[in-house]
């Protein structure tokens, strides 16, 4: 008992106060985003090996996982409108069907995948501490109670919906705004002031993605979550 609950501690250490330290010292060091996106996998695969206390994953578990990672970079690739992507809502649900440590790995796993068809950067460590802490944060609070697994009703589907958009504005959105403010910042010698461009991010970035999120879940995430729900299901595979 007194293991595992040093191995959850280890895990929060990890994910709340080590990785944001990482992708912040990395983001102030020339072309160090590299590095920085490697190390931020590498600690994301410890906390996701490390939520298994008693036995390891099954590999029909990870094949899951990586189609719902594939789905979530399909999403942001294939929409054609910038902003507008579909993406969070894929690893919202994957935090939700899940579990939080392997929502975190869904999303930090699809930024660096998707960056590949774009391209890699600065920006490429908090896009993936960004998603993940969305797709943490859906688990957490699927966990907690405040979003139904399987909702059935309007109440419940409307929560999820709400969510799904408030998670963009005040959670991942600013953390992409981050990027750009210390990357801006780093060009110009610190003479940006910070207000700008998190008020351009909101309005031309953070409010359209959204939106996007929040359609998508209201048109999708109960289908989804029913159907991940059955191939658990069939599978045995159940949430730790």
């Amino acid at each position: 008992m007194k293991k595992t609950a040093s191995l959850r501690w280890l895990r929060w250490v990890i994910v709340l106060v080590i990785l944001p330290a990482v992708v912040y010292l990395c983001s102030i060091s020339d072309r160090k985003y590299y590095l920085s996106a490697l190390l931020v996998i590498a600690m994301t695969m410890a906390v996701f090996f490390l939520s298994f206390e008693r036995r390891m994953p099954q590999a029909r578990e990870l094949a899951l996982l990586a189609v719902m990672c594939a789905l979530a970079v399909a999403a942001r690739v294939i929409v054609p409108f910038p902003s507008f992507k579909p993406t969070m809502a894929v690893i919202i649900l994957a935090g939700m069907a899940f579990g939080a440590e392997r929502g975190f790995l869904c999303g930090a796993v699809t930024a660096l995948v998707s960056n590949l068809f774009f391209s890699q950067g600065p920006w490429t460590p908090w896009q993936m501490m960004g998603y993940g802490m969305g797709g943490l944060l859906a688990g957490l609070a699927c966990h907690a109670g405040i979003l139904c697994r399987r909702p059935r009703t309007v109440g419940q589907l409307a929560t999820l919906v709400v969510f799904g958009f408030v998670l963009i504005v005040v959670v991942v959105g600013p953390i992409l705004d981050t990027s750009t403010y210390l990357t801006v910042s780093m060009k110009s010698a610190g003479t940006t002031a910070a207000g700008p461009i998190y008020l351009t991010g909101l309005l031309t970035a953070n409010l359209p993605h959204a939106a996007a999120t929040a359609v998508t879940l209201a048109l999708f995430g109960r289908s989804l979550l029913d159907m991940l729900d059955r191939i658990q299901t069939k599978s045995g595979l159940l949430q730790d």
